[in-house]
């Protein structure tokens, strides 16, 4: 019943700008404020109903968390599309503090600026980094979600990610239903690559530990498109972008998601608008 509902309810559809890897490694990512809201209401144009944005400082060209930038970009958004817009978090070092981590989302929360947010439930090691996110990081971020109503939008990078996640959200009663983003690869060795039996293994594991819970299909260094149709015909949802694309991908955000749509339309799915996204969560 709850996946005919969803069926119903359309395709969720998320673009991620830019993410973290600066203009060296994808050089069309936009950085500039006005740049990066330009490309957003370009995107939901054509279908995006979710958009996931990393801020930058603009003369540096290096990611910048600070909670009056990422207001800019949000209000810059939603006064001109209908959308679901939601940052990121920066990167953890041994030592950081979980409260000054999240200090940009907290304050975004407070402001009534956020439905989602990023948290991670699992650390994971990279090609080029370890990506950390200590417990007691997870657990702040869903003390936050569970105080201000954000959607925690969980990246699973491991199966190991997944069943964290679910042991951490159930202890936090009238938490709004985390998104679990299945994050698959072609350029890192983390994870699964993008394979239909790799899906379906994320699939069995998440029927045991949170049935019923919204899932997407994403990566990073990865051309996502072949999965969309089997995503698609489970009742799942699809991200891309110039975050998830292999590197130095000749597409352009906008292209990213064309091609997305016409990817979802094909299997048999249709786009679901941000209120369709938003009842779909409610009623879950």
């Amino acid at each position: 019943m709850r996946r005919q509902a969803r069926m119903r309810n359309g395709t969720w559809l998320e673009v991620a700008l830019n993410g973290p890897w600066g203009r060296d490694a994808q050089p069309g990512i936009p950085v500039r404020v006005d740049d990066i809201v330009a490309q957003a209401l370009a995107c939901v144009r054509e279908g995006a109903a979710i958009v996931h944005v990393h801020a930058y400082d603009e003369a540096s060209g290096r990611q910048r968390d600070d909670a009056d930038l990422y207001a800019r970009i949000v209000e810059g958004i939603r006064a001109r599309a209908d959308c679901i817009v939601y940052p990121t978090i920066p990167f953890a070092a041994d030592g950081t503090d979980a409260a000054a981590r999240f200090a940009a989302v907290e304050a975004l929360a407070a402001r009534g600026l956020l439905e989602w947010a990023v948290v991670d439930p699992g650390s994971v090691n990279f090609d080029r980094f370890v990506y950390l996110n200590p417990n007691e990081h997870i657990r702040h971020g869903l003390a936050l979600a569970a105080r201000y109503g954000f959607h925690p939008s969980y990246a699973i990078y491991e199966p190991g990610f997944l069943r964290h996640g679910a042991r951490l959200a159930a202890e936090f009663p009238g938490l709004p239903a985390p998104v679990y983003r299945f994050m698959f690869s072609e350029g890192f060795a983390f994870g699964f690559p993008p394979a239909a039996w790799a899906l379906e293994a994320y699939l069995r594991l998440l029927a045991e530990c949170a049935p019923g819970a919204p899932w997407m299909i994403a990566g990073l260094a990865v051309d996502i498109l072949p999965l969309v149709p089997e995503a698609v015909a489970r009742g799942g949802h699809v991200r891309v972008g110039l975050e998830d694309a292999p590197f130095a991908t000749p597409r352009s955000n906008v292209e990213w998601v064309r091609a997305a749509r016409a990817a979802i339309e094909r299997a048999g799915g249709r786009l679901a608008s941000a209120a369709e996204v938003r009842r779909a969560l409610d009623e879950g």
